[in-house]
C-alpha cells in the first residue's frame, strides 16, 4: 500500500459522509437477496467512465481489462486517474450528479459512508457472479457488506506484517524466526539487552499506532463493536478487548522506547527509525520494505519478515486489512455495463494474473491466497500469509467518525502512557464508539 492511501482514508470518509448526508437512498438494483444474472450488455456506441485511484491498479493491467471489456460488449472506457488530495469533494459532488461515473474505486472503509447515503448500487443480487466461486477476504467484504447488503466488490488487499532486521537479531544471537508469541517475546529480550541505548527500541510500536495494537485485542478474542438489529454497540471495554490491551500495553512498555508511547507511525516515520538503525523491528505495510532500503540501500539483504504470531500457539494474531473495493454510483447511466466491467476485474483469472501477476497486489479471495502462495518472494509471503486472518472495520458510516477525530488513537496512547488504565481507557472510548456508530441510523 502507499503511504498515500492509508494516510488520507480517515479524513475522506469523514467528510464524506458530512457531505453526504443529504442524499436520498438509491434505488438502483434489487435488495432481495435474490440473485441476477450480468449477462453480456451491448455496449456499442457507449462509453464507461472508470474512477481509479492513483497508486492503485498499473495502466498495464487496466488496458489489459479495458481490452477484454471492450471485446464483449462493443463500449469502451473512458479511465480517470484521481489523485487523493481532494478526492472527497470530487467523489462526493459526483455521486450527487446525473452523469456520475459508472465504476469507482473505493477504500474498504469508504464503503459504508456513501452506501448508506444512497450514493452507491445494491450489488447483493450480483454478488455470487462477481465473487467468481471465491471466498472474498473479509476484512474487504466486511466494511462493503451494509445492513446485510453489498454495496463494493472486493479489489485487492494489503496488511501489516513484522519487519526486522536480521544482523541486529543474529549479532543478538537471534538466528531464527520466531514460531510463537513466547519465542518472539525471548528473542526481542536478547535484542533489548544487546542495545540498551534508552532511544533504542526491540520492537518500535507507537502508543497511537492503533492499526498495530488492535492486533492484540483481536487475538485475545476482543471486538471492536457489535451489531444487532440494526444498533451498534461498543466492545472494546469487554473482558476479552481489555485482556488483549493489557498485553499490548505491556509488549509496547517493554519492547519500544518510552519516547514512543504518545506518537504516531508517521512523524517520525517508522521506516525512518528502522533506516537509521533505531530499532530492530516493526509492524509495518510491505510497501515500508521499499522505503527502508530507499532511504538506507545497504539493509536491502538485511530485511527479513513474518507474520506476527498469535498467542494461541500455531496461530498468528488477526490483521487489519487495508485496500480498495469497487462501487457503482446510484446515479450511473450504465449500470449493466459498469457491473460487466467489474465483473472482470474482481474475475479468479484477472485477480490471479493482472492484480497480483503484475500488481503484486493481495487477490481479493482466501483461496487465490493459497493459490499464489507458491509465486510470492520470501519478503512478502507473510503478508500473504496473515491475509487470511483478516478483520473488518465496523461496516458503519459512524465509523468515519472515529477514524477523523482521532479517539482511537487517543485511547490506545492513554493505555501505553498509563495516563489510564486498559479498563477506564476502554470504558470511555467504548461510550463514544457506541455514539457515533449510531449517529446516523
Amino acid at each position: 500500500m502507499t503511504r498515500t492511501r492509508f494516510a488520507a482514508l480517515g479524513a475522506l470518509a469523514l467528510a464524506g459522509a458530512l457531505a453526504l448526508t443529504g442524499c436520498s437512498a438509491g434505488s438502483n438494483g434489487a435488495s432481495d437477496g435474490g440473485t441476477k444474472s450480468i449477462g453480456t450488455p451491448d455496449g456499442k456506441g457507449k462509453t464507461i467512465t472508470v474512477w481509479i485511484m492513483n497508486g492503485d491498479l498499473s495502466p498495464k493491467i487496466l488496458d489489459v481489462a479495458e481490452k477484454q471489456f471492450t471485446k464483449a460488449t462493443g463500449a469502451k472506457v473512458k479511465l480517470q486517474l484521481q489523485q487523493w488530495d481532494g478526492i472527497t469533494t470530487k467523489l462526493t459532488t459526483a455521486l450527487a450528479q446525473k452523469d456520475a461515473p459508472d465504476v469507482v474505486d473505493l477504500g474498504n472503509t469508504q464503503v459504508p459512508v456513501y452506501a448508506a447515503t444512497g450514493g452507491l448500487m445494491d450489488l447483493s443480487p450480483y454478488k455470487k457472479e462477481l465473487a467468481d466461486g471465491q471466498t472474498w477476504l473479509s476484512g474487504l467484504e466486511g466494511p462493503a457488506t451494509v445492513d446485510g447488503k453489498l454495496y463494493g466488490a472486493p479489489l485487492f488487499a494489503g496488511n501489516r506484517a513484522v519487519i526486522y532486521n536480521k544482523k541486529t537479531w543474529a549479532d543478538a544471537g537471534v538466528t531464527d524466526v520466531p514460531k510463537s508469541y513466547d519465542e518472539l517475546t525471548a528473542d526481542l529480550d536478547k535484542v533489548k539487552a544487546k542495545n540498551p541505548q534508552a532511544d533504542f527500541s526491540a520492537f518500535y510500536m507507537p502508543g497511537q499506532y492503533w492499526y498495530g495494537g488492535l492486533q492484540w485485542v483481536w487475538d485475545a478474542g476482543g471486538q471492536i463493536a457489535t451489531e444487532k438489529d440494526g444498533k451498534w454497540k461498543g466492545a472494546i471495554d469487554s473482558a476479552e478487548a481489555v485482556k488483549g490491551l493489557t498485553a499490548w500495553k505491556d509488549f509496547q512498555n517493554t519492547y519500544s522506547a518510552k519516547s514512543t508511547q504518545d506518537i504516531n507511525t508517521d512523524k517520525p516515520a517508522e521506516s525512518d527509525v528502522f533506516a537509521q538503525g533505531n530499532t530492530s523491528a516493526i509492524l509495518g505495510s510491505a510497501w515500508e520494505i521499499g522505503s527502508i532500503t530507499t532511504a538506507k540501500p545497504e539493509l536491502k539483504d538485511q530485511i527479513g519478515t513474518f507474520a506476527m504470531p498469535s498467542q494461541t500457539e500455531g496461530k498468528t494474531q488477526p490483521v487489519f486489512l487495508g485496500g480498495s473495493d469497487l462501487g457503482i454510483p446510484s446515479k450511473s447511466a450504465n449500470q449493466d455495463l459498469a457491473l460487466y466491467y467489474m465483473k472482470i476485474l474482481t474475475s479468479k483469472k484477472f485477480q490471479q494474473d493482472q492484480v497480483f501477476g503484475v500488481d503484486g497486489w493481495e487477490p481479493n479471495s482466501t483461496q487465490l491466497l493459497d493459490a499464489v502462495a507458491g509465486d510470492v518472494d520470501e519478503l512478502h509471503k507473510p503478508y500473504f500469509a496473515a491475509a487470511s486472518t483478516s478483520r473488518p472495520t465496523p461496516a458503519a458510516p459512524g465509523w468515519a467518525t472515529i477514524e477523523g477525530d482521532s479517539t482511537f488513537q487517543t485511547m490506545f496512547a492513554d493505555v501505553a502512557t498509563g495516563r489510564k488504565s486498559p479498563e477506564d481507557a476502554a470504558k470511555g472510548f467504548t461510550e463514544h464508539l457506541t455514539t457515533a456508530l449510531n449517529a446516523q441510523q
